[in-house]
Order: C-alpha cells, then sequence, then structure tokens
C-alpha cells in the first residue's frame, strides 16, 4: 500500500513508470542425471578427458509478471573414443518480473540476468555429480549470459556478431 504524500503515489514520484523489480520466489533443480557409460574400465586409463560444456535456456510464463526460467548444463567428458561421463543438470527459478513495459528490457532479463542468476547453482551441482561419480572435480568456468544474450539476438536476427567469437 503507498504510503500517503500528499496525494501522490510511488508511481508519480518515479515518472508515472512502476519500479522496475525482479524477484526470485523459488529456485530447484528440475532434472540430474549422470551416466559413467563405459564404467569401470574408464577408471583403469589415464585420465586425459576432452570436455564439451553445452548450455541452454528455456523461459516459460507463468502469469503477466511470473515467469519459469530453465538453464541446462550438459557435460560431456571423453577419452578418446570412449565416453567417461555425461551429465546434465536443469536448474529452474521462479521470478516475478515488474514494471518492465520494454519488451526488450524485460526479454534481456529473463535472458541473460536470470540466467546468471541461476549459475553458481548449477555450477555446484554439476562438480558435486562429477567428484560422487569418482572423477575429478569439474568446475564450471564463468559464462557472459549478457554476451550469450546479444549473440542469440543476432543471430535471430540474421545480423553477424562479434560474440560469435566468444568460447565458454
Amino acid at each position: 500500500m503507498a504510503e500517503d504524500n500528499g496525494g501522490e503515489t510511488e508511481q508519480a514520484q518515479t515518472g508515472g513508470e512502476a519500479q522496475r523489480q525482479v524477484g526470485l520466489q523459488k529456485i530447484y533443480i528440475r532434472d540430474a542425471s549422470i551416466e559413467v557409460p563405459d564404467g569401470p574400465r574408464v577408471f583403469t586409463e589415464e585420465y586425459n578427458p576432452e570436455v564439451n560444456v553445452d548450455l541452454n535456456t528455456q523461459i516459460q510464463s507463468l502469469s503477466e509478471e511470473t515467469h519459469q526460467v530453465i538453464l541446462t548444463v550438459t557435460v560431456t567428458a571423453k577419452q578418446g573414443e570412449r565416453t567417461a561421463y555425461i551429465v546434465e543438470v536443469q536448474q529452474a527459478g521462479v521470478f516475478q518480473i515488474e514494471g518492465f513495459s520494454d519488451a526488450d528490457e524485460r526479454d534481456h532479463v529473463l535472458g541473460a540476468y536470470c540466467p546468471s542468476i541461476l549459475f553458481p547453482y548449477i555450477r555446484e551441482s554439476v562438480g558435486d555429480m562429477v567428484q560422487r561419480a569418482g572423477f575429478p572435480h569439474f568446475l564450471l568456468q564463468p559464462v557472459n549470459f549478457d554476451l550469450l544474450y546479444a549473440q542469440h539476438r543476432a543471430n535471430e536476427n540474421g545480423a553477424p556478431s562479434d560474440a560469435s567469437q566468444a568460447t565458454h
């Protein structure tokens, strides 16, 4: 409820626009799995894997202001032709997004800011799962979600992007 300031509301004080807010209502692991398809044979060889990391983000509107953001990370470690392990984790968050009248700004919050909030949680889950499977600890490197979002938008619009040189 707005405080009585001589008839002025909070919206009037901020120039007629609602104050922009992003609130995290819930964070949870939506799905997680690990496979060690060639165990125990993979443990008998020198461990020097080639590791591939894939990131994906999904956004689902639950209401006008409430959205579920799912960050999926898939890590595949290969020893030559053999797969040492595959880890996939879906970290989800329910976010309340208010006061973003510009759709591009709201999309940027959902596509870059929210995944960056989820990333530390998924990083911990992936590292823990790899270690519990008997492999040395794996640490996901930091990700610039603003750059990835810009690259995604440029690809959608068919424009070349300097972000295409980014590695993660």
